[in-house]
């Protein structure tokens, strides 16, 4: 194997969007099931208030007036948000692989997820609670695993769906770009 040591720098080359946008899905489901186990069996936290938490992001601080109930209005805001999210962030964490070429290797792009999921950690939990103040109290470290896992598991998934562009102009798949 053979070290190069510039190859990671910035290129103009693009992302496969649909590869991304797979990989968001899939990452966000596999957040969905950790977190919720965490939370359930880890923590011993009530599962039931993350989506409250989630849904008043758009429905506003009334949406955790209930968390003793799942009301289905609750459920289908946090879900639409919470998937929102996760293709919205793999999208962008796509953008950096294929943008410094970090999936020349699984290790690169999953070294760059777990950087970048940590980063989305930090991002939600201290930035955003300027806005949502709620999250505050979500800090543990449950969700930072859970959002670790969200980082590799997007750049994995990213690497496992994207077609590569060949030098004749054909992707991996036979399709002409």
């Amino acid at each position: 194997m053979e070290l190069h040591l510039h190859s990671h720098h910035f290129t103009h080359r693009m992302p496969d969007w649909r590869a991304a946008v797979w990989a968001g899905a899939i990452a966000g489901a596999v957040f969905l099931l950790l977190g919720a186990f965490l939370m359930a069996v880890v923590t011993e936290q009530d599962p039931r208030v993350p989506p409250h938490m989630i849904a008043a992001i758009i429905l506003g601080r009334g949406a955790m007036q209930s968390a003793e109930a799942l009301p289905v209005g609750i459920v289908v805001a946090a879900l639409v948000v919470h998937f929102a999210l996760a293709v919205l962030f793999a999208v962008i964490l796509s953008v950096i692989i294929a943008s410094f070429s970090l999936d020349s290797s699984l290790a690169m792009a999953s070294l760059a997820g777990l950087a970048f999921g940590l980063g989305i950690y930090l991002i939600n939990f201290y930035g955003m609670t300027r806005f949502f103040p709620w999250f505050a109290e979500a800090r543990n470290w449950a969700n930072v695993l859970a959002h670790i896992v969200f980082g590799v598991v997007a750049a994995g998934a990213y690497m496992r769906l994207e077609r590569k562009v060949r030098q004749s102009g054909e992707s991996d798949t036979g399709d002409v770009r």
